[in-house]
């Protein structure tokens, strides 16, 4: 029998959902920026920067920054961990990866690229000092296993940073879906020439466990002192979590 999951509001087999999401971020990996600035109003980068600044990384750090995409977190990161560090950039998908490499080249950031599913991260127990993974968890087929496999990596006393699109506050919500399913995917056309996508990347939001539950999924994957921080009334919120 072949097991079935989301992918937006379908319900489709797993394998599709792998290959459909795929085809989404080939599509717009060449205009990933300017589709973050168009979902978020610009405000994603305060995310990250807020995001940035609870990692705390230090020199010497490893770092696996996991959908790592444009690496917008991973160029930091590297900054930050300089020289004696270990900073990877990591995504599922080439177009996205191949963005990201180029784009910290062109910083004089010489860090290492991998192509690899976070499901199966081809890196041994107790690595890293930080993991993060930014605007990418809720396209994961098998969260669960995800988390766990972040958990596995980090060192003890290692942390784990989860920044997500969330649920938005309640009187929020009559405008925010009036702007995610009808403003954004014909933003999305006019911008990338792809409704379709911007619509899914809007669904898969609506799809994605809410804080309280991520909260809960991370501390049945081991990790410990989990909390997180509403961004932007919980347009998207910060999880964090430290593996003892």
């Amino acid at each position: 029998m072949t097991n079935t999951t989301h992918f937006g509001y379908k319900t489709v087999a797993e394998d599709d959902k792998v290959r459909e999401v795929a085809k989404v971020f080939h599509s717009v990996a060449a205009k990933y920026d300017i589709m973050n600035d168009v979902m978020s109003a610009g405000l994603h980068r305060l995310w990250k920067t807020f995001t940035i600044a609870n990692a705390a990384v230090r020199p010497g750090f490893k770092c696996l920054d996991i959908a790592g995409g444009t690496g917008d977190l991973a160029k930091v990161f590297a900054k930050q961990a300089g020289p004696t560090g270990e900073v990877w950039l990591t995504d599922i998908n080439e177009s996205m990866l191949r963005v990201g490499r180029d784009r910290l080249l062109n910083r004089g950031l010489l860090t290492p690229t991998l192509l690899c599913d976070a499901e199966k991260l081809p890196f041994p127990d107790n690595y890293f000092d930080r993991v993060s993974v930014a605007f990418g968890l809720r396209n994961m087929t098998h969260k669960d296993q995800a988390l766990a496999e972040m958990r596995r990596v980090l060192k003890p006393g290692g942390k784990l940073l989860v920044l997500e699109f969330s649920k938005v506050a309640e009187p929020l919500q009559k405008p925010y879906d009036l702007y995610s399913f009808k403003i954004l995917p014909w933003m999305g056309q006019k911008i990338a020439g792809d409704a379709e996508s911007y619509r899914y990347l809007a669904e898969s939001i609506r799809m994605h466990p809410d804080q309280e539950t991520l909260k809960t999924m991370m501390e049945e994957a081991g990790l410990e002192r989990v909390t997180y921080y509403n961004l932007t009334a919980g347009v998207a919120a910060l999880h964090t979590g430290i593996k003892l």
